[in-house]
């Protein structure tokens, strides 16, 4: 268990130390859930910020040679010339 002090400032506002954000990866834009046990214990988690509703998936190859590309309706477009 790590253990640090911040100070309150007089806004109520708290720095959290540069440890913790890099060994939680906390990241401008996420947030932290406070919460308070029966024992009076404070607890707080680091809830991260999602910029896009597919940033969890890792990118599926489409096959191919790579120079290719698709729509959506899986449509495949390739390069042609003008000189065919």
């Amino acid at each position: 268990m790590s253990t640090e002090e911040t100070t309150v400032s007089d806004r109520r506002m708290v720095t959290i130390p540069a440890s913790f954000c890099q060994r939680l990866d906390i990241e401008p834009g996420d947030k932290l859930r406070w919460d308070i046990d029966e024992e009076g214990s404070l607890k707080v988690a680091v809830v991260k910020q999602r910029y896009g509703a597919f940033d969890d998936f890792e990118p599926v190859p489409m096959g191919g040679g790579g120079g290719e590309t698709h729509d959506l309706a899986g449509y495949e477009e390739t390069a042609f010339s003008e000189d065919a």
